[in-house]
């Protein structure tokens, strides 16, 4: 196309991604903060905790002079302490309720739009039903607790079942459905779709974002690697685009960019946030990660 993006998409970086050193809420946050709160090609930074209170005053006060849209991703929270949201033990869910309710708040202290989570294990086929039923549960509970603190989207990221993440949700079609008996009651929900993640799904763009299409409220592009177990990048690590044995390039990228618009998705009348989720693997930089990512995203526009 040759109409800027800038009029179809708020462009985003998942700042804890890109910048892994920072994953876990320590090390150089504010240095790395500053990498992409000042380069102007980016409207959204999303970010995850940062542990150190007197740090994290800081990034907030960052944040806000930059004029981006910040969101939160609970993930990482996640998945370094273990947190199953569908947990058949009580005292275990808990736990990760209370964890991922920490997360929404400092997501409203941040000033961020959105905090997002995803599903615990799939338990298999016999006990995948009851663990649906716990985690509607539970994202229920952090819908509520949302809305009782501030006007925040509390989102579900859709992941692998049987590669990498092994999560519950998982299908996108099931996504869908867990979305709708959430949303009878709470109207802060919606899910996250990746680009990344369909190939470890078994599913094309154009399944997956029209099984989700109602539900949609936040989407991320990026790559993945599935043929060689035996590499490093292999499943859910998010490559560079075009990756020797990954699965999504600049062409991937055009399709999946045509399918969000095919949905409304993409829109001029509404732009969404569409964030790049890139990381170096090795010893790679993530500024030349990074400028990949831009250089994807200009070449597989050209071709929308």
């Amino acid at each position: 196309m040759n109409v800027s993006w800038k009029k179809y998409m708020k462009v985003g970086l998942v700042h804890f991604m890109a910048y892994p050193q920072v994953l876990k809420g320590e090390g150089p946050v504010l240095e790395m903060l500053e990498k992409t709160l000042s380069d102007d090609f980016f409207d959204v930074i999303e970010i995850t905790t940062v542990k150190d209170s007197a740090v994290r005053q800081k990034a907030r006060q960052m944040l806000a002079s930059s004029g981006m849209t910040v969101a939160y991703g609970g993930q990482p929270v996640q998945l370094v302490n273990k947190l199953n949201l569908n947990s058949f033990d009580s005292a275990e869910r808990q736990k990760a309720l209370e964890m991922c309710k920490a997360c929404v708040d400092e997501a409203l202290e941040m000033g961020a739009v959105g905090v997002a989570f995803l599903s615990g294990a799939d338990p298999g086929e016999a006990r995948r039903r009851e663990a649906t039923d716990i985690l509607v549960d539970s994202l229920s509970q952090l819908c509520a607790h949302a809305a009782s603190k501030g006007n925040i989207k509390v989102v579900l990221e859709t992941f692998d079942r049987d590669i990498d993440k092994k999560a519950l949700i998982g299908p996108n079609s099931e996504a869908a459905a867990l979305s709708a008996r959430i949303r009878r009651n709470h109207k802060n929900f919606g899910l996250m779709l990746d680009l990344s993640h369909f190939p470890l799904q078994h599913e094309t763009p154009q399944q997956a974002l029209h099984a989700a299409k109602d539900h949609l409220v936040h989407a991320h592009m990026g790559n993945c690697m599935m043929r060689d177990p035996q590499l490093s990048g292999y499943g859910d690590q998010h490559p560079r685009f075009g990756i020797p044995g990954g699965e999504n390039g600049v062409p991937q990228l055009a399709e999946y960019l045509r399918a969000l618009m095919e949905i409304g998705y993409l829109s001029e009348k509404n732009p969404q946030i569409l964030s790049f989720e890139v990381k170096p693997l090795g010893d790679e930089s993530s500024g030349v990660v990074i400028a990949n990512a831009k250089r994807a995203l200009r070449d597989a526009w050209h071709m929308v």
